[in-house]
């Protein structure tokens, strides 16, 4: 079995640090901030895009968009934690299936975090923004990662639609998660399982053994 996680709002909390890195960003560029609501429904998006529809002009979303990776550089070991249960979900699901990580974040980061928190020795494979063309939700984040793996049953978990929309155009089972950004109205309709957290869902995964 393979299993593939998102990071954000699936097995990290990095709300505070990505808050706080946008913020630095308009403050710097001298721009409108908007609301931390705004900024957290957008979570999941690459940071381009995520700017551009906060209201940057689109000549000056890269500006924005490396401001932001200088803060959030210095910023993210310091203010990301590990959800609940993370960890153990993590050392659990490796004890029977092959691991990887499928991100948004910019993947020289995620590998910061998960080496700070002591989780990328589980991991086989880490898919970030800057390994692909075609962010989530289109399938080539998914089909990148899988390149590292024997063929075998694959599942893909994580807390957002565009988790489990990368999931089905890559034709792999996904789970949902209700520890991140979107609700379970959202999820579920665009899976059939969702389970409280990361843990619960492998623990699910495990009794499939």
């Amino acid at each position: 079995m393979i299993i593939l996680f998102d990071l954000d709002g699936t097995l990290i909390d990095s709300t505070e640090a990505i808050l706080e890195s946008f913020h630095n960003a308009y403050d710097l560029h001298d721009a409108k901030h908007p609301t931390d609501a705004e900024i957290k429904a957008l979570i999941g998006y690459p940071l381009d895009i995520m700017f551009a529809q906060l209201g940057v002009q689109k000549e000056k979303v890269w500006d924005f968009v490396t401001t932001y990776k200088e803060h959030y550089r210095e910023i993210s070991t310091q203010k990301t934690q590990l959800l609940p249960c993370a960890y153990e979900a993590v050392t659990l699901a490796s004890s029977f299936a092959q691991l990887g990580i499928v991100t948004t974040k910019t993947g020289r980061y995620s590998q910061i975090l998960m080496e700070h928190f002591n989780l990328m020795q589980y991991f086989k494979v880490l898919v970030g923004r800057e390994h692909v063309d075609n962010p989530k939700p289109h399938k080539e984040p998914i089909l990148k990662a899988l390149e590292g793996f024997e063929k075998d049953e694959v599942w893909m978990i994580g807390d957002t639609k565009l988790d489990l929309m990368c999931a089905k155009n890559a034709g792999v089972n996904s789970i949902g998660v209700l520890s991140g950004y979107d609700s379970k109205e959202v999820l579920v309709q665009h899976t059939d399982l969702i389970f409280s957290d990361a843990l619960e869902a492998i623990k699910w995964l495990q009794s499939k053994k």
